[in-house]
Order: structure tokens, then sequence, then C-alpha cells
């Protein structure tokens, strides 16, 4: 199957014209020669992996097997928080967060273990593999190691028992994986100095997984459009944010709640040499291929002044 056939499928441009069809076939094909040969990382989270509509899910998993199949080089680090809370309360354990962030005790971080690796991990895996695609599943523990995290409340720093601050990322087996041609598909568990297993913020794993490898993107599915002036207005979203403008539009509150995480790690992530971070809405079709291979694109990228 030709690169051109794959981006008419992976569009779905059936029910268009050809003219337009062929539009926007060229328009993707310089982005597809450019990107060729590069890494991306592809943070996957948000509500779209808890909808019961699987066909969600198959999207992603198409853009991503479409990625793949141009010869960009794709890691995947995926979330799982709602999964995680579902199976906590099965077990009879109330759910804690601490500013946004899950309390893990070591009883606790079994359940978040077998979540993630077994449970989303494999979901994912599954979801590309009936797209024809090659994923490879990693478990987080075998490449990230990490520190406790304090989490500072009223001034004073709190445990959140096992969790973790990723501090390295053992890049040798994501890079077999992708040399062999698969796609890796990476949980944001880790381990300590001890070999104890924590969990981590899965926004910060992607950017510090980007970070090791020099992607030249890094990619957050998100459960809203990107960043927006006025969140009840999708008219109001911000296509291209140089990071000099963050802090403002942190002070000002656009930029809050759950977008914090996944700014503040794209910032570190640009500051350290990944060329782009992009946030795109992770129901919208194809977002991820509409953000990368048009001129306009349909999210948020934030960058640092770099060529992209």
């Amino acid at each position: 199957m030709s690169i051109l056939t794959k981006v008419s499928e992976a569009f779905a441009l059936a029910d268009i014209d050809i003219t337009t069809k062929a539009r926007v076939l060229l328009e993707a094909l310089p982005y597809i020669q450019k990107f060729k040969g590069t890494i991306f990382v592809l943070k996957y989270g948000g509500s779209f992996m808890d909808d019961p509509n699987p066909e969600l899910r198959l999207r992603v998993a198409t853009d991503i097997v479409f990625l793949a199949s141009v010869g960009i080089h794709v890691v995947v680090v995926h979330g799982g928080g709602k999964a995680i809370s579902r199976a906590m309360e099965g077990a009879g354990v109330e759910p804690e967060f601490i500013q946004g962030l899950r309390v893990t005790t070591s009883e606790t971080v079994e359940i978040v273990e077998k979540v993630l690796n077994d449970e989303v991990n494999r979901d994912i895996c599954q979801m590309m593999a009936d797209k024809s695609g090659s994923p490879f599943s990693l478990k987080g523990q075998d490449v990230l190691r990490c520190e406790p995290l304090l989490q500072r409340v009223d001034g004073k720093p709190v445990s959140l028992g096992r969790v973790g601050s990723i501090h390295e990322v053992d890049t040798a087996p994501i890079h077999q994986a992708l040399q062999s041609g698969k796609t890796p598909i990476l949980s944001p568990l880790a381990l300590d100095a001890q070999g104890n297993l924590y969990n981590t913020n899965a926004d910060e794993a992607a950017a510090k997984v980007a970070i090791a490898l020099n992607a030249r993107r890094l990619v957050y599915l998100c459960d809203v459009p990107g960043l927006m002036l006025d969140p009840k207005k999708e008219s109001s979203l911000i296509s291209t944010l140089p990071v000099n403008d963050v802090d403002v539009l942190k002070r000002e509150g656009i930029i809050a709640s759950g977008m914090l995480p996944k700014v503040d790690s794209g910032v570190e992530a640009l500051n350290r040499g990944v060329h782009r971070v992009h946030l795109v809405a992770g129901k919208l079709p194809h977002s991820i291929l509409l953000e990368i291979f048009t001129d306009k694109g349909v999210g948020t990228e934030i960058v640092h002044g770099q060529p992209g």
C-alpha cells in the first residue's frame, strides 16, 4: 500500500471530491518527508480512553499506525487514571488525591501496576494490532528510574507514598524496539534506587522520555482542543504559543488545572531540545494527523523559536 493511499485512508477522505483529496495529500507530503526518521513521543490520555465506543480508541490507533507507516518513530506513553480509580474502588479502597496527584501506598501500587501494564497497555497494543500496526508493550519500570516525590502543601512537604519523580530513562530498550520496526507502548511506572515500584505522572513521563530520546515532537492528547483564551469558546483556541508567553497565561489563569502538568512538562521538554509540543483533542477524529500534517493544525503548538 502506497504512502498516498495510507494518507487517504487515515484522513477518511472517501466522501470528498478528488480535487480536495489531492490538495490534502499534497499538503501532507512535505511534512511526511520532513519527519521521516525522526522520533515523536505521544502522551496517550484523556476521557476518550474510557469512552464505551471503541471507535474513538481505534481512530487514535489508526493515527499512530499511520505515523509509523510513513517512517516516523513513534513512542507512546500512556496514563490510566480513571481505570486505576475504578480498580481501587472495586478493591474497597477510596482514591485519595493531593493537589491533583494520586496518593499511592505500598499496597495500592500493586493495583496501579496491574491496571497500567495488564489492562491499559494491553488494550492500546490490541487496538494497534487490529489496525495492522506493530506495537511493543514496555513496562515503565523496565526503563524509568525515579526518586520519591514530595508535594508542597501550604509550604510544607507532604509525601504521596509510592509516587515518584523521574530522573533517568534507559533508552536502550526503546531504541531497540524502534530499530526493529516496533512502536513502544510505555506505562508510567518507575523504580527507585532500591528497586521499589512507583507510580508517576504520565505527562511528566512522556516529557522525560521525549527529552531522553531527543524527540522531534511531543504530542499530548487532551479532553479539550488545546489552550483557549476562553474555555467556553473553541473559537478562542491559541494555535501557536511562544514558550516565553506561558508564564503570562499561567498568571492569568488561562493555563490551569489539568493543563498545568502538560504545559509545565512540555516547557521543560522544549528547553531541553524537543522542537515543538502539541496539545490536541483526543476525541477529534484524526486530530494527531491534522495537527502534524496540515499547515494550520487543529490544536495548540508551543514553540521555542526553532524550526519545526
